[in-house]
This record gives structure tokens, C-alpha cells and sequence, in this order.
């Protein structure tokens, strides 16, 4: 991934549009001849004469014929003369990277998180400033790059763990586990207690293990700082703590589960589609997923009212903390006409103020005046952390690391599948895989000076 990655920066073109500063192509207008900032749109007042052909390609596989057509036709009601059509693709964090290299792949998609912020600039137009919407919306310095904004936030995550409260009835336990050991015990006595299968991995999904990487940070820390500004300046950062907090205990979780054959017998044959609806109808007591999968497991069936949603099982100091941040933000291609441009905004700007896609998906709106979602509501006494940016000095030294360590935290999952495969076999120790994986680490901050 990081040669691969390398490679598709090194042939990227570098040039960039500048945000106009005006309006030019004002209400009425079909032609566009500046393309004017994201912030000064307002969606069914501006251009609404505009024609343009737009494609977007998304990681949502599950509802570009449902919710994304609905969208589309509730869009044209207000832009009739602007024509959308939707791509998903399955294995979205590789492959768009790949499509990245092409001017031609179309007019708006989901960044993907691990684009060096220099590079934004390459793929992405920049939208506005950040002091312009930073007050309006949550998350808006997710894709940003010396206060220019690449991309706005679809919604918010929030990090934990879906589970069947059910089955945790009929098992016996009546208090959430608040640390790796205990999430443990709880596992063996589902499957002592029940017939659930206690931890699905999705394993064969492949996205789905990069998704432990999301708790190495503040769920696990407490420590808004610890990603970005701190993890590339320590060695051996996934050493074990005594207290059982930070990156170590994430994976700790996932080795000791398959260890303990509490995860479904053959991860090589697990369904992702198929564990939506095993977890509504209580096969499945947990899986470790962010809060945009919780309304997609409770409508998988009959059984919505028996999902809940709790925090990672890592207590710092006696409290527990869940780290809060932007799901994939939308960019538009920088090598779109200036129309398409436009119409791409638009189409962004109605998403993520008037379609209720955030709410639909269990996540935290991307305008600070929308509601949270109920999915939140057992998170009273948890609190949510935003991991601080990078500083401006060292915009992608945390990225670069993590690319050189050949880790690709957040983006590839082979470090976790690792993890997975070693339990299993029983080849490797899981001090074995951190030993290994600190030493690429400091090797990679030697390389960079960190």
C-alpha cells in the first residue's frame, strides 16, 4: 500500500484551481465562470438554472439504489437540469486511492482519510475557508490544509461496540464490561451462557479489520493529542501499558478473542451482508464497529429494539472516553469543469443540510445545530474525543510514519488481519506482532527525523 500509494503521488498532476472569491453565475445561470466558495451557496436559490452531468462514487454500497436514487430525485425537484449518477465500490479505502490517479473518475467521492493534506490539492478543489464553516459545522477541519477546506464531513462516528442486549440478558450480564479483561470474560460467558456466537470479526470483509485501527486513539488514550501530535514522536508506541489503555489493548482484545475461540469458527468465511441480520436476530452478541452501523444492523430485521451501543471496553483512570470524528468527507475532482463543480457543491451542500443522511446512518450530524442521533444515548457518562489535527509544521509526518511502517493505520488492514491469522495459527505471539511493529515504527520516525 505505501509503494503503491508512493506511486500514484508521484504520476498525480499538481495543479490546482483557485476558490473564486465571487458569484459569478448567480440564480438563474447555466454557465459558470467562477466557480464561486462552497460557503456562500444556498441550495435551491443559487444556479438553480444549471445543467451538468455529475458522478459520484461511494464506499455505501447497501443503498445507491434506495436512499441515493430517493436523494437524487428529491435533489431534482429544486435542479431538474443537473443529471447524478452513483459507483459504489466495495474495497473503497485501495481502490479509489487507485482511481485517484485518473483525472477522469468522476466529479464528487469519499476522500480517502490516509492523502498525505499536502496532496489534497492534487485531487480535491478547495471548497472555502475554514474559518468560514467552522462554526457551523462539526468536524470541518477534517480535510483541511492551511486553512483551506478539501472536503466536507458526511456525518460524524463515534467509536464503540455494537451488541445484542439480549443476549447479553440471557447470558447473565447485567453491567457493561469497562476494560479488555472484562470485555473478555463477558465473551466466554456468552458463549458458556448462550448460543451466540460472542465476537464476529468480519474478517473476510477485509475493511472491517482496518476499523480496530479508529480505537487506538482516543478511545483507547483519553488524549485528543495522542494521534496526530504525539504517536509520531514515540517509540514504541504499541508497547503494553500496566493500566491496559493505548494502542496495545485494542489488538490485545482481537488476539486474545480468536485465541480464546470466542469469534465465529472460520473467519475466512464470515458475510458481512448476512452478519448485519445473525446480530438482529441474536447470533451474534458484539461486533466492533462505529456508530454508522448500529440503524444498519437494527433494520436487518425484526429485532431493532435489541441493539445497543457501548463504549470500547478501555477505562483511563477511571473513566471511559470514545473517540469522535468525520466519517469520509466529500471532495470534489479539481479536474471537473467549473459547471460540474458547482453542481457537485450543490448536490454536497443538500446532503449534508436537508437529506438526514447522518441521522439515517447512526452518525453525528455534520451541522453542530442537528440533533445526535438515540444511538448516543447509553454515552451519558462517556466522554467523546476529537483527535487535534497535525500541526501545521508536520501536516503529514503522522501519515508518513505510518505509510513507512508499512502499517497504514486506518487504510490497510493487513497489520490487523495479522492478528487475526497469528491467534489462529499459533505461529506467532501477539508480543511477537507489537515487537515487530514498534520496531518498523521507530524505524520509520528515524527515517523522517521524528
Amino acid at each position: 500500500m505505501k509503494k503503491a500509494l508512493s506511486l500514484i503521488l508521484a504520476v498525480m498532476m499538481t495543479a490546482t484551481s483557485l476558490v473564486g472569491c465571487g458569484g459569478a453565475g448567480s440564480a438563474g445561470s447555466n454557465t459558470v465562470s467562477e466557480v464561486p466558495t462552497y460557503d456562500s451557496l444556498s441550495v435551491g436559490e443559487d444556479y438553480t438554472d444549471l445543467s451538468a452531468e455529475i458522478k459520484v462514487i461511494t464506499h455505501r454500497t447497501d443503498i445507491v439504489n434506495t436512499t441515493f436514487a430517493e436523494y437524487v430525485t428529491e435533489f431534482q425537484k429544486l435542479y431538474p437540469n443537473i443529471k447524478i449518477s452513483y459507483e459504489s465500490i466495495t474495497n473503497y479505502a485501495e481502490d479509489m486511492t487507485t482511481r485517484l490517479s485518473s483525472k477522469q473518475w468522476g466529479d464528487i467521492c469519499m476522500i480517502p482519510t490516509y492523502i498525505p493534506r499536502t496532496e489534497l490539492g492534487n485531487y480535491f478543489q478547495p471548497l472555502c475557508d475554514l474559518s468560514s464553516i467552522e462554526d457551523e459545522y462539526n468536524f470541518a477541519n477534517a480535510m483541511e490544509y492551511e486553512g483551506n477546506v478539501y472536503g466536507i464531513p458526511s456525518m460524524g462516528n463515534v467509536q464503540g461496540v455494537v451488541y445484542n442486549k439480549k443476549v447479553f440478558e440471557e447470558a447473565g450480564i447485567t453491567e457493561l464490561p469497562k476494560t479488555p479483561d472484562e470485555f473478555l470474560d463477558a465473551l466466554q460467558t456468552i458463549k458458556d451462557n448462550t448460543g451466540a456466537i460472542p465476537l464476529y470479526t468480519n474478517y473476510a470483509a477485509g475493511w472491517t479489520m482496518s476499523a480496530w485501527d479508529a480505537y487506538i486513539s482516543g478511545s483507547a488514550t483519553g488524549d485528543a493529542d495522542w494521534m496526530n501530535v504525539k504517536m509520531p514522536h514515540t517509540r514504541d508506541p504499541f508497547a503494553k501499558n500496566d493500566d491496559m489503555t493505548g494502542p496495545y489493548a485494542v489488538y490485545y482484545v482481537l488476539y486474545e478473542a480468536v485465541k480464546r475461540g470466542l469469534t465465529e469458527d472460520d473467519p475466512t468465511t464470515t458475510d458481512w451482508e448476512g452478519s448485519k441480520g445473525m446480530m438482529n436476530n441474536g447470533e451474534i452478541a458484539t461486533m466492533v464497529l462505529g456508530t454508522w452501523a448500529v440503524p444498519q444492523i437494527q433494520e436487518a430485521g425484526d429485532n431493532g429494539d435489541d441493539i445497543g451501543y457501548m463504549s470500547f471496553p478501555i477505562t483511563v483512570d477511571g473513566k471511559q472516553y470514545a473517540t469522535a470524528g468525520s466519517d469520509y468527507c466529500y471532495g470534489v475532482n479539481v479536474n471537473s469543469s467549473n459547471d460540474n463543480k458547482v453542481a457537485s457543491m450543490l448536490y454536497i451542500k443538500w446532503l449534508t443540510e436537508q437529506s438526514g443522511y447522518a441521522q439515517l446512518s447512526g452518525g453525528v450530524p455534520a451541522l453542530k445545530d442537528q440533533e445526535l442521533p438515540e444511538t448516543l444515548s447509553s454515552f451519558a457518562d462517556v466522554e467523546l474525543v476529537t483527535d487535534t489535527p497535525s500541526p501545521a509544521d508536520e501536516a503529514d509526518l503522522a501519515t508518513n510514519i505510518s505509510n513507512e511502517s508499512e502499517l497504514s493505520l486506518n487504510a490497510d488492514s493487513t497489520h490487523v488481519t495479522r492478528v487475526v491469522e497469528a491467534a489462529i495459527n499459533g505461529d506467532e505471539t501477539y508480543d511477537d506482532i507489537v515487537a515487530d511493529w514498534n520496531e518498523a515504527w521507530n524505524a520509520a520516525m528515524d527515517k523522517y527525523g521524528a
